[in-house]
């Protein structure tokens, strides 16, 4: 009678961790690896190459006022090559165009020229960036992945509403967006290349 009680236990205790481990696969197999809100997740464990990181701005340091991930295109233009013959042309950078999302994955805003980045429903939560002088930038890990950046507000486009009092914007974790190695054959041509990043508005402290 005993082995039978202990051998029912070892059957039902086999059965029960199948189920375990069938539920754990089950959930992994949910989860969205490209959603943004996992995307936002990821990037707050990435390091940040000196090049740019913030600085410390001590004693009082500095507040991330915001953090969007970004899907959309970064958008280019041939250019003729002074001095080629027979005309020869090269890619060119012409401006971003993205979609933003917040860590529930809603859509909020939007990515464009200028750099410009605008929250949606509102007219006075947006910033315009520029770079650096000399620029602050660090290459990618991955060589087709544009880089990653350190800018500031745009001089005379104070940031306005959530982006008020901004001092540093990065972009990190970028994935794709750099020009094809394919040179442009005509004057007319365009190419948008598809590519993500993590976006982050900081403030230095008074």
């Amino acid at each position: 009678m005993k082995k039978i009680q202990f051998r029912k236990f070892i059957f039902t205790s086999v059965v029960s961790s199948a189920m375990i481990v069938g539920c754990t696969h089950d959930y992994d197999n949910n989860i969205d690896i490209n959603s943004p809100a996992l995307r936002l997740a990821e990037s707050e464990k990435l390091s940040i190459p000196p090049a740019i990181d913030l600085p410390s701005n001590e004693p009082n340091g500095n507040t991330r006022v915001a953090t969007f991930y970004a899907e959309g295109v970064q958008k280019y233009k041939a250019k003729l090559i002074a001095g080629s013959t027979p005309s020869q042309y090269e890619w060119i950078f012409v401006a971003p165009r993205a979609d933003l999302f917040n860590v529930v994955n809603a859509k909020v805003g939007t990515h464009s020229a200028g750099p410009t980045w605008q929250l949606l429903g509102s007219t006075t939560d947006s910033i315009y960036g520029q770079a650096f002088t000399p620029a602050k930038a660090a290459p990618s890990s991955d060589p087709g992945s544009i880089d990653w950046l350190q800018l500031t507000p745009k001089t005379g486009k104070a940031p306005t509403g959530l982006f008020t009092n901004v001092s540093y914007i990065q972009r990190i974790a970028t994935n794709g967006g750099k020009a094809p190695l394919t040179a442009p054959v005509n004057a007319t041509d365009t190419i948008d290349v598809p590519y993500t990043a993590v976006y982050r508005f900081t403030k230095k402290n008074p």
